[in-house]
């Protein structure tokens, strides 16, 4: 993958070096931002560097926080350690989510929370303004800074609700100054009709498509990715969270948002790419990626930009840390191929011992489980093995403890540098099949509710797409005539799906007030024992690569029903209690739908009110 974004420093030493029509004989301890901003070779650099400071890294993980991210712990997709989300004992002695930061002025030349980000962006917005380039020119680089800047004031606002809406360089030297930058929060509607301005001023001034070499600007934000996140985001506002009395205004608003981006995205060649599971892989040009973060597989320091995604997904023993596991929950959340929920397809009867069975195709390009072939380093017939060869003992060392791994956008071929750490996969954080959901999630929201209408058609289209049966009037196993409720439960379930480990999942439970629905439940594993007696290999006949009559002479189905005890769980019943992931039921409190300000930030600034529901005066639903 070519290399798009590069260190700060880095980049002071390529334009000092290679820009001499501006900076030949100048006194170069003295530039002004005047001279700086006057070339666009160098206000590309800075740009290049705000695009690393701010794009998502994989996974979806905007901030620091682990509250932001993929994060599968915080809810019942996946499994890792307990954490102070799920087992309710955030407080204000925490800090926790830490997405606020602890100042407003923070040194911008690599700043690391989001005050210090958007200082950069409030100071490269200033003096691309002051700047002497083309009116053109100084547009679409304003634009890009503008859409940045409302992608982490999103961030702050769907955790707190309102904060301090900062649009100017703040001056931090002298106490005069610092005292004016102790700014109280601003309403919630003043910070979503900032952020929906900035995005309309890039959706007016971005190309609907980059015209120069796809792979020189791949990336870089187009309107119609603008034209997404506003819809996102107003797909937030309306949202029971932000939005508990369903004002319809909140709803057409965001349909209208995402309508927008649709025709767009639409008109400039974006759409679903054919393949669900090959179409990490695909990079420049690819028409489902509306907002991507470039990745290389450089191994070396000044260039490397390497994801780490990969190296998570995999197991232990094949160069991975098995850090992504999908529990049971997720497992069983996946429908038949019909479109149908397991057990209720008359097409495809469901079993507990074949659960991986005829499931929807997007079940085998997510889930990697006892025995499937997962061709990882490009050994074609490799299986994946993760049952117990007793009651307690696993198959292989640091084995699953979920029983499953998760497969998606995992490189399946030899690495270049023979390690999965060096991954180039380029990371999504906006799909074409997000922007069809958002839309179909907000046509339902102003009652379009027919089967021509978005609210279907969005469903339809991404379930097509993974090649679900076609079904009845090709609903790809929908019912028709669903209320508006059951199409909420029904987009809501279909984005579980198709966004499955793509950090989503949390926040549509948050945003919905759902995370609360999980309190008593326990996240489970499938337990897949190996039988003992006649006829059943040991655990050192299976694993025994030169014997192939146990394995390769046998199909999954038969070795599934005659080989193994499968145990499913129930996450309510005592007498599986040994089995369960959580040592403790998992306990979202009501309070969380909103977060404290950390009580670091109100202590370096007292203007900053608190949250009602944390001891505080101030309201975010205002």
């Amino acid at each position: 993958m070519k290399i798009r974004y590069i260190n700060i420093a880095v980049a002071g030493m390529i334009a000092l070096a290679g820009c001499q029509k501006v900076l030949d004989k100048q006194n170069l301890s003295a530039l002004s931002g005047e001279l700086l901003y006057s070339d666009s070779t160098i206000v590309q650099l800075n740009l290049d560097n705000i695009y690393d400071n701010n794009l998502p890294a994989f996974g979806g993980q905007v901030g620091s926080s682990v509250l932001s991210g993929t994060q599968p712990q915080l809810s019942e997709e996946g499994y890792s350690a307990a954490n102070v989300f799920m087992t309710g004992i955030v407080s204000l002695g925490t800090n926790e989510p830490t997405d606020f930061g602890t100042s407003l002025n923070t040194n911008n030349s690599q700043p690391s929370n989001n005050y210090g980000r958007i200082r950069q962006l409030n100071s490269f917005i200033e003096n691309i303004d002051a700047s002497t380039l083309p009116q053109y020119t100084k547009d679409r680089f304003k634009a890009q800074a503008l859409f940045f800047r409302a992608f982490r004031y999103w961030d702050m606002v769907r955790i707190y609700g309102g904060v301090p809406l900062v649009l100017t360089t703040l001056d931090g030297v002298g106490q005069a100054a610092r005292d004016a930058a102790l700014l109280p929060r601003d309403k919630t509607s003043a910070c979503f009709a900032q952020m929906a301005k900035d995005l309309d001023s890039a959706i007016a001034y971005l190309p609907g498509k980059w015209t120069t070499s796809s792979s020189a600007t791949w990336g870089r934000i187009t309107s119609g990715a603008a034209a997404a996140l506003k819809g996102r985001i107003l797909l937030y506002w309306a949202s029971p969270m932000f939005n508990p009395t369903d004002l319809p205004e909140r709803w057409q608003a965001a349909y209208d948002a995402n309508l927008q981006a649709k025709t767009i995205l639409d008109a400039n060649g974006f759409a679903l790419n054919a393949n669900y599971k090959t179409m990490w892989f695909t990079e420049a040009n690819n028409p489902e990626a509306v907002m991507v973060t470039v990745y290389n597989n450089s191994p070396t320091d000044q260039v490397k930009k390497n994801n780490g995604w990969d190296k998570s997904c995999r197991p232990s023993y094949l160069q991975g840390s098995s850090s992504n596991l999908p529990t049971w929950e997720l497992v069983n959340s996946y429908p038949m191929k019909d479109g149908k929920a397991p057990g209720t397809s008359t097409t495809y009867p469901y079993y507990d011992s074949l659960y991986y069975k005829n499931r929807d195709p997007r079940f085998d390009a997510t889930i990697a489980y006892n025995g499937c072939v997962w061709p990882l380093d490009g050994v074609a017939t490799r299986k994946i093995w993760t049952y117990y060869e007793t009651a307690s003992a696993s198959t292989e060392t640091a084995a699953s403890n979920t029983g499953f791994y998760c497969r998606k956008a995992v490189q399946e071929g030899v690495y270049t540098n023979g390690d999965p750490q060096f991954s180039g996969t380029d990371w999504m954080e906006i799909r074409y099949a997000e922007v069809l959901l958002n839309l179909a999630e907000a046509a339902t929201g102003i009652n379009k509710l027919g089967t021509t209408d978005p609210s279907y058609a969005g469903i339809t289209a991404v379930r097509k797409r993974a090649g679900i049966d076609a079904g009845t009037a090709s609903l790809y196993g929908l019912n028709a005539g669903m209320t508006r409720a059951q199409l909420f439960d029904a987009i809501l379930q279909e984005r579980k799906i198709e966004f499955a480990y793509e950090g989503k999942r949390f926040w549509d439970l948050y945003r919905w007030k759902r995370n609360t629905d999980l309190n008593g439940w326990t996240r489970n594993r499938l337990r897949i024992v190996l039988k003992t007696g006649a006829g059943i290999p040991t655990a050192a006949q299976l694993k025994d690569p030169t014997n192939a009559s146990f394995r390769d002479g046998q199909s999954l189905d038969n070795m599934s029903t005659t080989f193994f005890t499968t145990i499913r769980n129930n996450n309510k019943d005592a007498s599986n209690a040994t089995t369960k992931l959580d040592a403790t039921p998992i306990n979202f409190l009501a309070k969380y739908y909103f977060f404290p300000i950390p009580q670091l930030a109100i202590t370096n600034n007292p203007n900053l009110a608190q949250n009602k529901d944390w001891g505080g005066s101030f309201d975010p639903l205002q």
